[in-house]
């Protein structure tokens, strides 16, 4: 038997392997010989998470009701600003243009947004929107001459009223309405007739609504019509489609002229806004009538008839005029000047001129009161009054047959009187002292209007009137000094001595350097860029009512 051999146990060289590992002989250690797709890649498993959970519920919940919250609160504040802002904007209205309190509210907005649209004061218009004031003035007047609305009262005068071809029906009998009633009625109508001279050139399109001037309109009576502007989006208007979009201005002037019931300076003023419109349409004949019209309502009294001619209209007692009977004479020199009645012109200017230097100076400003002290509580009151009481409507404005005073806006027609007179001396005769005297009338009317727009307290209306007159005079000015100057150069050119008066009455020969009107015309050249500084500047007018001014103390 064979024996048995001892067992020998052989003891395992390899580390035991831990728990949980990476075995190594199944691991792919080699490098990968070609590219990773995804196609042939093994689909993997994509656990799915779960992001709407009860409390993602509740908090997105809380989330939509705080922004509708917000959104509400926003929505509301914005409402309350816009109504605020109307509130405001109302009243600041209401306490700047006066509209009479009797008047609808409809009435009084369309009157006060077409006043304000008017005020060239208000900030810096690049022009006026005629078509918007004059629709929002035609309504204004339709509601008050409608006795359903505000016109409950209105009488037409004759028999059922008075109907004038090419003019339409007359105007009513207001005199038992109040002073503001007519005032506010004698404004829709007067800004009307004036919307309508800038409107008289322009058609309205039946279909869209918009309004071109005629020279753009497409049709017969316009055979080569104008492109419309590039840029405006407007399509052509045609003929046919086509109507005029405003009344003519004789429709509200006489409209004025025929009411009755209205004051002597708005007859005056309504007359001779028509004859301008005349003189611009190059109807003298029809214009002169109309200045005689005026003229008739200037001097209604005996007393006035017997300041002036009113068949010539030169003021035969300079020292007592109406600020009425001046307008007049002023406005018919005007219109004989224009059309080359100098012979007519001449002695009414004059005349005016006289009288105006004749005005009395107005009275001393009376001593300033002592200031009541103030204290909080009657700060207060008095800002609770001011919110919560109606301001009174302001007085009348006078109806011009009383003198008016020498107040700086009179000083300004006085040089634009002078300015007027010397454009006439200097054409009127070739001689050389007729044109020397135009040329001191018009340097004496530049320092009166510069000192004016300098030195003196003017309102928004002088400040205008001022400036046109320091225009006008600083251009005639120019223009009269370098016609002179033109014929100096050329007399030098042919070795001819120049004669001419000096300031002081002596003879003065020019040879060498510069000659009189050479030298008169730097001293132009230097006066218009001062000028020049003064108009685009000028003084600074009254300032307006801010909206908030009624809550200031």
């Amino acid at each position: 038997m064979r024996p048995r051999l001892p067992i020998r146990r052989v003891l395992f060289l390899r580390p035991f392997r831990p728990p949980n590992s990476t075995r190594l002989f199944t691991r792919n250690t080699l490098p990968h010989t070609r590219p990773s797709l995804q196609f042939l890649s093994p689909p993997t498993r994509r656990i799915a998470a779960r992001y709407l959970t009860t409390e993602t519920k509740v908090w997105l919940k809380d989330e939509v009701k705080k922004g509708l919250k917000i959104t509400a609160y926003a929505y509301a504040f914005a409402a309350l600003a816009v109504v605020i802002a109307l509130g405001v904007h109302t009243e600041w209205t209401e306490r700047n243009y006066h509209p009479p309190p009797e008047w609808t509210w409809s009435t009084r907005t369309q009157w006060k947004t077409a006043k304000l649209a008017y005020d060239e004061d208000e900030g810096e218009k690049p022009f006026i929107d005629w078509p918007q004031i004059g629709q929002f003035m035609r309504i204004a007047i339709e509601r008050l001459e409608n006795p359903n609305v505000d016109g409950a009262g209105l009488e037409k005068q004759g028999d059922g009223g008075i109907w004038v071809d090419g003019v339409g029906e007359t105007g009513y009998d207001i005199t038992n309405k109040s002073e503001p009633w007519r005032r506010g009625y004698y404004d829709a109508l007067f800004l009307a007739a004036k919307s309508s001279e800038y409107l008289e050139e322009c058609m309205k399109d039946k279909v869209s609504g918009v309004i071109v001037p005629k020279k753009y309109v497409i049709g017969p009576s316009n055979p080569k019509p104008r492109p419309m502007p590039p840029g405006s989006g407007i399509q052509t208007p045609l003929e046919e489609n086509s109507e005029p979009c405003f009344e003519p201005p004789q429709h509200y002037y006489m409209k004025i002229l025929t009411t009755k019931g209205f004051t002597e300076r708005q007859y005056v003023d309504a007359a001779l806004g028509y004859a301008g419109y005349l003189d611009y349409k190059q109807a003298p004949e029809t214009a002169l009538e109309m200045y005689k019209w005026a003229m008739d309502h200037a001097t209604s009294s005996p007393e006035a008839k017997s300041v002036i001619d009113t068949k010539t209209g030169i003021l035969t007692n300079t020292k007592a005029p109406s600020e009425n009977i001046l307008n007049v004479s002023r406005a018919l020199a005007v219109h004989h000047a224009q059309n080359s009645n100098i012979t007519l012109a001449l002695p009414i200017f004059l005349s005016v001129l006289r009288a105006y230097r004749s005005l009395p100076e107005p009275p001393p400003p009376p001593p300033p009161q002592p200031r009541e002290a103030r204290t909080i509580s009657k700060a207060l009151t008095r800002t609770i009054n001011t919110l919560f009481t109606t301001p009174p409507h302001p007085p009348p404005p006078p109806d011009g047959t009383s003198q008016p005073l020498r107040t700086p806006s009179t000083l300004c027609t006085e040089a634009g009187l002078m300015t007027n007179i010397g454009e006439i001396l200097y054409s009127s005769t070739p001689s050389i002292r007729s044109k020397e005297d135009g040329l001191a009338w018009t340097r004496e009317a530049v320092d009166i209007a510069e000192e004016q727009l300098t030195r003196s307290r003017l309102d928004g209306e002088g400040i205008k009137n001022c400036k046109q007159c320091l225009g006008v005079a600083i251009e005639n000015w120019n223009a009269m000094v370098e016609l002179l100057a033109n014929e100096e150069r050329e007399a030098k050119k042919g070795g001819v001595k120049k004669k001419s008066t000096g300031w002081f009455g002596k003879e003065e020969v020019k040879e060498d350097g510069l000659g009189r009107w050479e030298s008169e015309e730097i001293v132009v050249r230097e006066k218009r860029r001062r000028a020049g500084d003064i108009l685009d500047k000028g003084p600074s007018p009254p300032k307006r009512r801010s909206p908030l001014s009624f809550l200031t103390v």
